[in-house]
C-alpha cells in the first residue's frame, strides 16, 4: 500500500485530477456510489493516436482514483456514431460510395472496407480492437444505440423543456446567418436518411415533437428515439446529464464547447463534470492531427515500431503541451522509457508517484536490467547488418554471453521493433558522408589507435583513445565536429552512441573493418 502521506505530497497530474474529482463531484459520487469518467470518440474517421491517448489518460487518473477510494469507478468510452459524415476521410476507398452519403448518421453510411454493417461500426470496431490490447478497463457506448433504445429521451424531453432557454445560451455565440438556421434538435429525414440542420418553427412539448420547414413543407418530428439527434455542444451536455459524467478530458480546441455545455447542464439541473483541458498532437509540420487528414503516425506504425508502454508514456508525459507525433520521435520515447525504469530502481516512493513509468504500468515498475539503449540497438542493426530477431540476438550475445531472450523480454521485444523501425524509416533518410582528404586521414588514424584497443577493455579507456586520435588530427578546439564526422560516416547521421560504449559492444576488430569499409565504399562511389 501506498503511504496515504506520499499520496498528499505528490503533484503527479493524475493525482491531482483524481484528487479534484473526489473534491468537486463528491455528492454527486456519494448518490450514485460510483465514479463516471468519460471519453469521446468521433468515428468520422479511422482511430488515431489521439484517440488512444484519451482513453490512457483517463485510465492513469482511475489508476490514481483506486489509491485514494474503494468507490466502484467506470470508464465510458462514447462513440458520436450518429453524427452526419460531414466530408469524406482522405484515407479510405470507395470516396464515391461515401460521398453519396454524406450528411447521413455515420451509421447510415455503408463500410467501405466492406467488413461491417456501416462505416460506424468499422470505425467503432477498430477503435475497441486497438484499446483492447492495451486490455483497457472501459464501456463502450454507441451515441446510435442510446437514441435509439430510448435511453435519452427523458434528457431530450428535458432539452425540450429547456428550449428556449438554450438557444439563449447558444445564440449569442453564433454568427449572424448562423443564427437563423441553428436549432438545438436535428431531425433525421423519413426520405434521405439526411441529418437536417434546419430551424425549427415552433415546439410541441406535450407530445414530444418539433415542427420544421422542410424547402417549403411543413412537417413535424418526434423528438425520441433516434428520429431527431442533438447539436453537439447540447448533445455533449445531455450525455453528461444522462449518464452522470463525473469527470471528462478533452482537447484544447473544446475549450468553447465545454464552457457552453456546462451552462447548458447547469440549466437542467445538474452540475458539470470535472474537466481537464489538453493540449493537441501535431505531425511532423507542426500541424493538428485529424483523422481525415489520416496525417502522423498511425496507431499500427507505433506498435510495429515501439511497445504500447512507450506510447503511453508519451501520453503521460505533459499533457498540457502540445507535442510532435510522428515516426521519427519513436526511439527518443522509447528511451525515455528505458531511462525512467532504469531511475526507479533507487526511487523512494515519493519520488516513485513522480515516474512516468509507475503510472503507465499501473502503480508497478519493471525491474529488468536495460542491456543498452534503443538508439545504440539501431545502430547495432545497421552495423551488424541483422534483418532478423535471430541474428540480431546472436551477435548481442556474441559479447555478452550471460543473456536470454527469456530474462529480458523488455529488451527481447526491443530487438523485433529496432530490426523493423531502421528497415522501414531510418534506412531511407541514411546520407553517408564522403571524407576528404584530411577527414579520410583522421579516420586511418582511429582505426590505427583502435589497434592498441582490444573486447576487454573498459568502454572509458576506449574512448579516451578515440578523443586523444581527434585531438591530434584537427579536432583539438572541437570535438564535438571530429564525433559529428565518425557518426556521418560510419552510421549516416549526424547523432549516435557513445563510442567507446559501442565498440566495446560491437568488437574492436569489426569496428576497424567497419570504418575502413565506410572509407573505402564512400570513394568507390
Amino acid at each position: 500500500m501506498i503511504d496515504k502521506a506520499n499520496i498528499e505530497k505528490t503533484n503527479a497530474w493524475p493525482f491531482v485530477e483524481a484528487k479534484k474529482i473526489l473534491r468537486e463531484r463528491k455528492k454527486n459520487i456519494n448518490q450514485k456510489g460510483k465514479i463516471v469518467l468519460q471519453t469521446g470518440y468521433g468515428p468520422s474517421g479511422l482511430p488515431h493516436i489521439g484517440t488512444f491517448g484519451e482513453v490512457a489518460r483517463t485510465s492513469m487518473v482511475v489508476n490514481a482514483l483506486n489509491h485514494l477510494t474503494d468507490v466502484p469507478k467506470e470508464i465510458i468510452t462514447f462513440s458520436d456514431d450518429m453524427d452526419g459524415l460531414r466530408k469524406v476521410p482522405d484515407n479510405v476507398p470507395k470516396q464515391e460510395m461515401l460521398n453519396e452519403n454524406l450528411h447521413k448518421p455515420l451509421t447510415s453510411v455503408p463500410d467501405p472496407f466492406n467488413k461491417f454493417k456501416s462505416f460506424g461500426e468499422h470505425n467503432n470496431e477498430m477503435l475497441k480492437k486497438f484499446l483492447n490490447q492495451f486490455n483497457f478497463k472501459y464501456n463502450f457506448k454507441s451515441s446510435t444505440d442510446l437514441y435509439k433504445t430510448g435511453f435519452f429521451n427523458e434528457t431530450i424531453k428535458l432539452i425540450l423543456k429547456n428550449y428556449r432557454g438554450i438557444m439563449e445560451i447558444i445564440i449569442p455565440t453564433l454568427g449572424k446567418e448562423r443564427q437563423k438556421t441553428y436549432s438545438p434538435f436535428l431531425p433525421i429525414c423519413s426520405d434521405t436518411g439526411v441529418v437536417l440542420e434546419i430551424p425549427i418553427i415552433e415546439i410541441d412539448e406535450k407530445n414530444s415533437k418539433i415542427i420544421f420547414d422542410n424547402n417549403g413543407k411543413k412537417l413535424e418530428k418526434s423528438i425520441l428515439n433516434g428520429s431527431c439527434k442533438l447539436q453537439w455542444k447540447v448533445d455533449w451536455a445531455m450525455r453528461w446529464y444522462a449518464l452522470n459524467v463525473d469527470f471528462e478530458m478533452y482537447g484544447k480546441d473544446l475549450i468553447e464547447s465545454a464552457i457552453l455545455s456546462t451552462k447548458i447542464i447547469k440549466l437542467l439541473g445538474k452540475s458539470n463534470p470535472s474537466g481537464f483541458s489538453y493540449e493537441l498532437f501535431l505531425d511532423e509540420k507542426g500541424e493538428k492531427i485529424s483523422k481525415s487528414k489520416g496525417n502522423g503516425i498511425t496507431i499500427d506504425d507505433w506498435l510495429r515500431y515501439a511497445s504500447p508502454e512507450s506510447l503511453s508514456l508519451f501520453m503521460y508525459q505533459n499533457p498540457k503541451r502540445a507535442k510532435k507525433l510522428y515516426k521519427e520521435i519513436v526511439p527518443k520515447a522509447v528511451d525515455e522509457y528505458l531511462d525512467f525504469i532504469e531511475k526507479g530502481k533507487t526511487q523512494n516512493e515519493l519520488e516513485m508517484l513522480l515516474n512516468p513509468v509507475w503510472h503507465v504500468h499501473e502503480g508497478t515498475i519493471p525491474k529488468e536490467d536495460m542491456i543498452m539503449t534503443f538508439s545504440m540497438l539501431l545502430n547495432l542493426v545497421e552495423t551488424s547488418n541483422a534483418d532478423t530477431k535471430e541474428l540480431l540476438w546472436k551477435f548481442v550475445k556474441k559479447h555478452k554471453s550471460n543473456i536470454s531472450e527469456k530474462n529480458y523480454p523488455i529488451f527481447d521485444k526491443l530487438v523485433g521493433y529496432a530490426i523493423d523501425y531502421f528497415k522501414d524509416v531510418i534506412k531511407q533518410n541514411k546520407k553517408y558522408k564522403i571524407p576528404n582528404e584530411i577527414e579520410k586521414k583522421a579516420l586511418i588514424a582511429l582505426i590505427n589507435a583502435l589497434e592498441k584497443c582490444n573486447d576487454n577493455m573498459q568502454p572509458e579507456d576506449i574512448q579516451t583513445q578515440i578523443y586523444t586520435v581527434g585531438k591530434e588530427n584537427g579536432y583539438k578546439e572541437n570535438l564535438r565536429d571530429w564525433f559529428k564526422l565518425i557518426y556521418e560516416v560510419v552510421f549516416g547521421d549526424t547523432n549516435g552512441p557513445r563510442m567507446g560504449f559501442f565498440i566495446s559492444f560491437f568488437g574492436v576488430n569489426e569496428m576497424k573493418k567497419l570504418i575502413n569499409d565506410r572509407i573505402n565504399s564512400c570513394f568507390q562511389k
